[in-house]
Order: structure tokens, then sequence, then C-alpha cells
């Protein structure tokens, strides 16, 4: 699918793309430039949230709380101090 640059560097996402992904009139969409791929990529901030909850969801543990670890960590700190 090709879309044109108009005036002040605008671009019209299609709406066949706009609806696959969800994408509403006034929606604020996040734009990603890769140096490496020199691709510009389009997301939303549902499908962005969405891969960060991924990305911790892989390196969480499957027992305990972090938190809880990361409090008792500090108060036995300040209690050796």
């Amino acid at each position: 699918m090709a879309a044109n640059v108009s005036q002040g560097g605008r671009i019209v996402i299609p709406a066949e793309i706009r609806q696959k992904m969800g994408i509403a009139i006034g929606d604020q969409v996040l734009l990603d430039w890769s140096e490496e791929t020199r691709e510009l990529r389009v997301f939303t901030r549902k499908q962005r949230l969405q891969h960060a909850r991924d990305l911790v969801r892989k390196y969480a543990r499957k027992e305990g709380s972090v938190v809880d670890e990361l409090i008792q960590e500090r108060r036995k700190a300040a209690a050796d101090e």
C-alpha cells in the first residue's frame, strides 16, 4: 500500500490499515525510527503497552514479589547501618 506525503509532511494512513490497527479519528499514534533498518514504524499506545507488558512478563518471577523483596532488602540495609 502506498500513501502520499502532503503539505507539512502529513501522511494519511489508509482506512484499511487504520481499521486493522484500531486507530480512530483523533487517536495519537507513536512513531519509531530505526537507524539500523532505516524504517519508520507506527504503533498505537495500546500496542506499545502490550509490548511492554510482554517484556515484563518475560522476565518476571513466577512466584513472590520483586517489590516485597526490594522492601525487605532496604529494611535490612537500614537496620545494618
